[in-house]
């Protein structure tokens, strides 16, 4: 069950830049998102969600998770930057129609940088990972 189906409340992004529909899960360790690719999305191409929408795919993710963190401490929802992304696995790209269920686990957070794993599995074959330096605006 979904922590939220709205969104937008904790991401910084806006349309057409969402690549992430639903919070699944937030915790301390981490957190889980829902995206259903679609023919519109800004970052298809001939059918498929291409690279640079998987790693922000990762990204919105954590920031979906921030920003929940933020809103439960009544607090805005800050900005991140992705300050680097390594070891990034794909293992094919994801077709429209298909779910996004993406999980990001938090490796090591110091002041304003996180680093995370990030990883994006349709049906329960993990499609793409990658480790993730985020720094957050303050």
């Amino acid at each position: 069950m979904s922590i939220t189906r709205d969104i937008l409340p904790y991401i910084p992004q806006r349309p057409p830049f969402v690549m992430v529909q639903t919070l699944e899960r937030s915790d301390d360790s981490g957190a889980a998102t829902r995206f259903t690719v679609t023919e519109d999305n800004i970052l298809v191409e001939d059918g498929f969600l291409k690279e640079p929408g998987l790693i922000e795919n990762i990204a919105q993710t954590a920031a979906a998770r921030m920003g929940y963190r933020c809103k439960l401490e009544q607090k805005p929802v800050p900005v991140g930057f992705i300050g680097a992304v390594q070891q990034l696995k794909i293992n094919r790209l994801p077709a429209t129609g298909e779910v996004l269920d993406t999980t990001i686990l938090i490796k090591n957070q110091v002041f304003n940088a996180t680093i995370i794993e990030g990883s994006i599995a349709i049906n329960g074959d993990v499609i793409a990972s990658c480790e993730m330096r985020i720094f957050v605006a303050g």
